[in-house]
């Protein structure tokens, strides 16, 4: 088993760095871009980065595509993100780009510091979880923004999750370390009413996002989850919205409950969004009550 130390270490500096990086690729965009590749879309038409790395809202995937290119076009983005909960400090950080506002390659490392509940578990105090999420999502049907005022942009995708703890996800109970999930995305953004609907099936096995690994006792198989968001465009740099997420529930040792959150999303400039949200995660890893605070930087080009 890996020295909590040296993960805990591992976890709490990285987001600085890629923070860093983040803030380099937003004041470099425009070079980066270049003749026929600059980003076209309109303001936070290419969605936030999700915790799994992929464009979306906090929790939920949405079918936009990341980056600001439109159909000619190369675009990226790059994210930090923290999650401050009673329990538990949960950070992702990664990057995505997009291709043609078509295809979508994604990665995330998301790492679970569990505080108290380590200890409690038996793995140690500020023992933190680790994943790496590689993703890809393609769009094929309709336009989010333009063409028919009700015919959604859909997506497909997947998400390989590798879990880097695997004797821990094994001593809970699950059945693999590592795990693939499928989706089918559908959104839109209605511009007269400036309201942008969401909603994503989910094919998955993974036991909190896959940080507690995938399968268990209770569930061997994959399952249907919904993903839902419902936003309302203050102004064209401001968005407010809720979004749900439904989860699987596959370890007998602890609950698994639904996510809600609370969001808004500023567009600090063409390059550059901030979102904040208040999160409902229920219960992780037998501790209850999951609420907290959600923050996310997101450079893009």
């Amino acid at each position: 088993m890996k020295d909590p130390k040296r993960s805990r270490h591992r976890a709490r500096s990285t987001p600085v760095i890629t923070l860093v990086f983040a803030l380099s690729l937003m004041a470099s965009a425009p070079a980066l871009a270049g003749e026929g590749r600059a980003g076209g879309k309109l303001m936070l038409t290419n969605g936030v980065s999700t915790i799994e790395g992929s464009s979306g809202g906090g929790i939920s995937t949405w079918a936009l595509i990341a980056g600001n290119e439109t159909a000619d076009g190369i675009g990226g983005s790059a994210h930090v993100s923290v999650i401050a909960l009673p329990d538990f400090r949960w950070t992702s950080y990664g990057g995505a780009i997009g291709i043609e506002d078509r295809l979508e390659l994604s990665y995330a490392r998301q790492n679970l510091d569990t505080r108290a509940v380590g200890a409690t578990l038996g793995i140690g105090r500020n023992y933190t979880l680790n994943q790496d999420v590689f993703g890809a999502k393609v769009r094929v049907a309709g336009d989010a923004v333009y063409g028919s005022a009700w015919l959604p942009q859909v997506a497909v995708g997947l998400q390989y999750k590798h879990n880097l703890d695997a004797p821990i996800t094994a001593a809970v109970g699950a059945r693999h370390a590592s795990g693939v999930d499928f989706y089918a995305a559908a959104t839109k953004l209605l511009l007269r009413r400036s309201i942008l609907l969401g909603a994503t099936a989910r094919y998955t096995k993974a036991n909190q996002n896959g940080l507690l690994g995938f399968g268990g006792d209770q569930g061997r198989n994959r399952s249907l989850q919904v993903e839902g968001t419902v936003g309302y465009q203050v102004s064209r740099r401001f968005v407010v919205g809720t979004e749900y997420r439904s989860k699987p529930d596959n370890l007998g040792f602890a609950r698994e409950d639904d996510w809600k959150t609370a969001y808004a999303a500023y567009a600090i400039g063409r390059n550059l969004t901030a979102t904040a949200a208040y999160v409902d995660l229920g219960s992780i890893a037998t501790a209850d009550r999951q609420r907290g605070g959600f923050l996310s930087l997101q450079a893009a080009f």
